[in-house]
């Protein structure tokens, strides 16, 4: 559908595209992201056959929107809806296998329809709908099957029925612009014949409309494009009982959320230092109270027990000379013996006196004492011990979500990596890690959990088709060893390593958890994040 303006509009149209470029910030794709939401993105062709052959009379795009459910626009199908000769063929953009479709609602209105797979297995990882639209004239992309690029590249008729990877365009959201009917996005990123029905992204793969026309620029202004805004798109879909996965999160890159969490481990080790410098100082100003205080109390034991001890001395050495001078008098041996008695328990006192004084090594002894079991209140020892059952609640700040489930999570912990008393995590490089490759979904999941900090995490490869074969081969070449077998979580971490090597270097999503032991009573249900489940 083309739609021409008159020359007024066409300035307001450049007026709307100066406005754009004067904006300082925008938000940059990811081209991960938009190839991950491309997975679910279809060609819609509608097939003729004149009774022995069947022919493309027509094509547009389509997305996902359920694994076997797909948006594309109202024109897209109309002829199939009028001539029931026609059928709907639903090409994936990999793979092999098609499908065929029929039409379960169409609201012309809003050119909108909903498409569902009615012959064939296919199952189509479902694109998520951005929950707000971006207010920031952020760069967006356009994807889908656009006719004149199938020409450039003198694809045939056969080619129109084999899987092909879908065009990506990129350009600017120009904001919301309300038609006469409907709501739509104005935006720049290129579109045409065969676009129609196709999504138009934000930055992080998410659906921001469908795309549906462009406007005529008559080879001298600016091209814009127009797609039906979600303000359309979710009550279509909610009024046809599907609740799509939503996200209005901001839009955070995996490299903004390393370089986040990098300043945030930078923080803590700059927090521990000065604690521990403010512990060590409160530790040492302590230890010189109780050095000084040890110190005084030894030696004025010491001098006290010297004083008695030199008094006791003195109180023998005067029994002695009284005993000496009392036994050399006739008939005074009673009195010399009672005093040399004196003599000798005062000069015997003495020597048991002095022998106990304390040493100076009791000063030492005492400051330890005083010391002794001061800890720091500040770090727990949480260490790698069995923890029971933990709760884990998802940190929105240190996460990277565009579409995946944030539910919280429960497991039981053990102290040699065994989840629920039947999962086995591996351990390697200094992680205790579960790579799920399920057969149902096409993402690699690994599993993280770090017991000191209580710290769970997920990261969400979304790959390809060809990609996740190669990760579920890897993976059936290995049986995870069972809870309990010696060296389990070192031979499960050397297992994992060759699904890991071959994974992207970055995930497409990032859930952060942080885990606390449920308190006793409270009962919660676990989740396949933390079961480990394939």
């Amino acid at each position: 559908m083309v739609v021409k303006y008159a020359p007024m509009d066409r300035i307001i149209l450049a007026l709307a595209a100066l406005f754009a470029l004067v904006l300082p910030t925008f938000a940059q794709a990811d081209p991960a992201d938009v190839d991950a939401a491309a997975r679910g993105v279809v060609r819609v062709v509608l097939i003729g056959t004149d009774g022995e052959e069947v022919f493309p009379i027509s094509h547009g795009s389509g997305f996902a929107v359920t694994p076997q459910k797909i948006v594309t626009n109202a024109h897209v199908i109309r002829e199939a809806l009028q001539d029931d000769t026609l059928r709907i063929g639903i090409v994936p953009s990999e793979g092999e296998e098609a499908a065929y479709g029929r039409a379960i609602a169409v609201s012309p209105r809003n050119d909108l329809a909903l498409v569902e797979i009615t012959e064939g297995s296919l199952r189509l990882p479902p694109l998520t709908i951005a929950g707000t639209i971006a207010g920031d004239m952020g760069e967006v992309t356009s994807v889908g099957y656009p006719m004149n690029v199938d020409r450039a590249q003198g694809l045939n008729i056969g080619d129109i029925f084999r899987a092909q990877p879908p065009v990506k365009s990129r350009g600017f959201l120009s904001g919301a612009r309300p038609s006469r009917e409907f709501d739509t996005i104005l935006h720049t990123a290129p579109i045409a014949r065969g676009n129609s029905g196709g999504p138009l992204l934000d930055g992080c793969g998410r659906v921001l409309g469908v795309n549906s026309f462009g406007a005529d620029s008559e080879g001298s202004d600016a091209e814009f494009y127009f797609a039906v805004s979600t303000r359309e798109l979710l009550p279509f879909l909610r009024a046809n009982d599907i609740e799509p996965r939503t996200n209005a999160l901001p839009c955070t890159s995996i490299d903004e959320l390393n370089a986040a969490e990098r300043a945030r481990l930078d923080q803590q080790r700059e927090d521990a230092r000065e604690r521990m410098a403010r512990r060590e100082a409160e530790l040492q100003a302590k230890r010189d109270r109780a050095q000084l205080e040890a110190q005084l109390a030894v030696f004025n034991e010491r001098d006290n027990l010297l004083a008695l001890a030199l008094i006791l001395l003195a109180v023998g050495v005067g029994g002695s000379y009284l005993a000496l001078r009392e036994f050399q008098k006739d008939g005074e041996r009673k009195r010399a013996t009672i005093a040399g008695a004196i003599a000798v328990i005062g000069i015997i006192g003495a020597i048991v006196i002095w022998s106990s004084r304390p040493g100076l090594d009791e000063i030492d002894e005492r400051v330890a004492q005083a010391m002794d079991g001061d800890d720091d209140p500040d770090n727990p020892d949480i260490g790698q011990s069995s923890e029971g059952t933990l709760l884990c609640t998802i940190v929105p700040e240190r996460s990277r979500i565009t579409g995946a489930r944030t539910d919280d999570v429960e497991f039981d912990w053990g102290a040699d990596g065994c989840v629920n008393g039947r999962t086995q995590y591996g351990f390697a490089n200094g992680e205790y890690t579960r790579v799920l490759v399920p057969n149902d979904e096409d993402a690699v999941a690994v599993n993280t959990y770090d017991p000191e900090t209580r710290t769970f995490r997920t990261d969400r490869y979304l790959l390809g088709h060809s990609a996740m074969e190669a990760a579920r081969e890897i993976r059936s070449q290995y049986t995870p060893p069972s809870c309990g077998v010696t060296e389990a979580a070192r031979t499960l971490g050397e297992q994992q390593s060759a699904i890991l090597s071959n994974l992207p270097s970055s995930p497409n999503e990032r859930l952060v958890y942080n885990c606390v032991p449920r308190p006793a009573g409270v009962g919660g249900s676990s989740t396949s994040s933390g079961g480990g489940s394939e």
